[in-house]
């Protein structure tokens, strides 16, 4: 017949289990700053949102801020330009999307803002800076390859391949929005 038998923890066991203990927070120590060193810059950080007062911009007018190096165009659009960029069929544009899907709406009253675009800048060809009230919708247009885009920020025509990018933004008053 077989016997159990339970081995007293010795000396020796407890030594071994002291120097791995040791071993893995050395490794730890060592590792941290690796790794923490990966995490953005505090002047990256800084840069990951901004507020704008829309409240200076009049009607029809464009402004346009630096967010995380990149120029984002705030449009204050009128009654005209909102009802022509509604009325465009989704199915007739190379990036097919509505006009309300590239507007948002006020985290504080929850009402839809049409007036207001916010768009990144940048052209989707080979990253150029449109120029705006320009071009054959009197949106945008890149000066460098002939992208027109309308007053909704999408391609209407030329080599770009989709529409003017939505960058993250809400409404944290009446007259400041907050993008990123």
């Amino acid at each position: 017949m077989a016997s159990a038998s339970t081995a007293e923890p010795t000396r020796r066991d407890m030594l071994y289990i002291a120097t791995g203990a040791a071993a893995a927070v050395g490794a730890g120590a060592l590792a941290w700053p690796l790794i923490n060193q990966m995490n953005p810059d505090a002047s990256t950080l800084a840069l990951a949102s901004t507020e704008v007062d829309v409240a200076s911009i009049p009607e029809g007018g464009i402004l346009t801020v630096k967010w995380r190096g990149k120029p984002v165009f705030v449009r204050h659009r009128t009654k005209k330009e909102i009802d022509e960029a509604q009325q465009v069929k989704a199915a007739d544009l190379p990036d097919p999307q509505t006009d309300q899907d590239r507007v948002k709406q006020s985290t504080i009253s929850g009402a839809a803002h049409p007036e207001w675009l916010v768009v990144v800048g940048v052209c989707t060809h080979l990253g150029c800076v449109p120029l705006g009230h320009q071009g054959d919708f009197d949106g945008w247009f890149c000066p460098c390859h002939g992208s027109v885009y309308d007053t909704s920020g999408r391609i209407r025509s030329g080599p770009a391949p989709r529409n003017l990018d939505v960058p993250t933004y809400a409404f944290t008053a009446a007259t400041k929005l907050q993008i990123g």
